[in-house]
């Protein structure tokens, strides 16, 4: 049988890798699975994309291996991934899905599916829809009135806007925001949002094309946010991605915030509003070592995960906690979204900043991270290099002289011949004398 599902959804060069032919097959074998459990239930999906010129061509496949296999469409337009969880649910549908590569360049696109509730779907179901896909085209296909309808939802746009402002604790009124919206799918939402909020709103890169996505632009190329903030004399920005999923931020200084800083502050922010359950949040293990202190130092527990935020978001719905994320700028707000939604974490970052009356820098200061080096070893073999008698013996070695100071974090790639070694050391130096050194190691092991 294929796999096509990766942690992500279904991800490939557009019309090279990932083909309408396959998009249809997808979509098709989704809308039959759900009708194969519960036959007397006329499916409903939410179809969203980003702005990537690809999204145009797989959209018209998916709608139609939808309508096909009997279930009804409604079409949202260009949003963001959080936005479809959302309408997912707000509109009952059965099925949610995105058009989006979110941070890859232009050319490759993907297919993510959300279930009842915008929930991410189940490993039990994408097996299913991957054993249809595999099946073939089927036989028997719905006929007249059967066949599935396509609308198109108009307010869709304003009902997640709505939403994000009703998440919002306070006005923004007196904050000054450049937001880099990647040219994706946040373009138009995001500055819209922000500014009925109540902010000063610069908008930049929200001019997509179908080509521009992501070139040069948005949370992978934060520099530029960077220097513009700096130029505007504003108080921070914000940096999207593609489906704009997730939020990095930038200081008034330049000084870029990342996923950690932003999840310590908001984890302090909602245990000083009695909000946060437990005194618990969820990070991953490539979390910076300063998180940790940080929250410590707060009161605030962390639990760590795997890399990605589907394990992150696993833990969090599995202990009922209402925040975790990652480095990279994936937050998750439980209490008023189902995964990652960049608008959503940019707008509390706001909010604490104008309940507070403090500056960014000065809220991000909870965590102070520690330098980190991180060094990418080929191996032939990646499990047997990690589990050498040698490396084992530089781990236990590199730990013991890091002490409480910094920590040494091994880690075989997924899907390459790789171990990532990954240091944090009081400085620089430290660090990257203690990764070099086993990196060495870990190369002849």
């Amino acid at each position: 049988m294929g796999r096509y599902f990766g942690t992500d959804g279904v991800r490939g060069l557009a019309n090279g890798d990932l083909t309408p032919e396959l998009a249809l097959a997808v979509a098709g074998a989704a809308a039959r699975v759900l009708i194969g459990h519960d036959p007397s239930h006329r499916p409903l999906a939410v179809i969203g994309r980003d702005p990537r010129a690809s999204g145009e061509m797989l959209e018209a496949a998916v709608v139609a291996g939808m309508a096909s296999a009997g279930a009804d469409v409604l079409r949202v337009g260009v949003l963001p991934t959080p936005a479809i969880a959302f309408l997912t649910a707000d509109f009952g549908a059965d099925l949610g899905v995105v058009l989006s590569a979110s941070h890859n360049p232009m050319p490759d696109n993907g297919i993510k599916l959300f279930a009842r509730g915008g929930h991410k779907l189940p490993d039990d179901i994408e097996t299913e829809i991957e054993t249809l896909v595999d099946a073939g085209p089927p036989t028997g296909r719905p006929i007249g009135a059967a066949i599935g309808r396509v609308h198109d939802a108009e307010d869709a746009a304003q009902r997640y806007i709505a939403h994000l402002l009703a998440a919002v604790p306070t006005r923004l009124d007196g904050v000054r925001v450049v937001v880099d919206c990647a040219h994706g799918a946040a373009s138009a939402v995001a500055p819209e949002t922000y500014r009925r909020a109540g902010a000063t709103v610069i908008a930049v890169a929200a001019e997509p094309d179908g080509i521009n996505i992501n070139d040069g632009v948005g949370s992978t190329h934060i520099d530029v946010l960077a220097k513009r903030v700096v130029a505007e004399g504003a108080d921070l920005g914000i940096a999207h991605d593609g489906d704009a999923d997730r939020c990095l931020a930038v200081d008034a200084d330049g000084d870029i915030i990342d996923g950690d800083q932003i999840l310590g502050l908001g984890a302090v922010a909602l245990r000083d509003s009695g909000q946060l359950r437990d005194d618990t949040i969820v990070a991953t293990v490539m979390s910076n070592l300063g998180l940790h202190h940080g929250m410590r130092d707060a009161g605030i527990s962390v639990v760590t995960t795997a890399v990605g935020d589907r394990y992150v978001l696993e833990e969090l719905r599995a202990r009922g906690l209402s925040l975790g994320g990652e480095q990279s700028g994936h937050v998750i707000f439980t209490d008023a979204a189902t995964t990652g939604d960049g608008l959503l974490t940019a707008l509390n970052v706001m909010a604490y900043m104008a309940s507070s009356g403090k500056s960014l820098a000065e809220l991000a200061s909870v965590v102070r991270r520690l330098p980190q080096v991180l060094v990418n070893v080929r191996v032939a073999d990646r499990g047997r290099a990690c589990e050498s008698p040698a490396v084992t013996a530089a781990v236990a070695q590199a730990s013991a002289e890091l002490g409480d100071d910094g920590r040494i974090l091994l880690r075989p790639s997924g899907t390459e011949q790789l171990v990532r070694v990954m240091v944090e050391a009081a400085t620089f130096q430290h660090a990257d004398e203690i990764a070099q050194r086993v990196a060495d190691i870990v190369a002849v092991s």
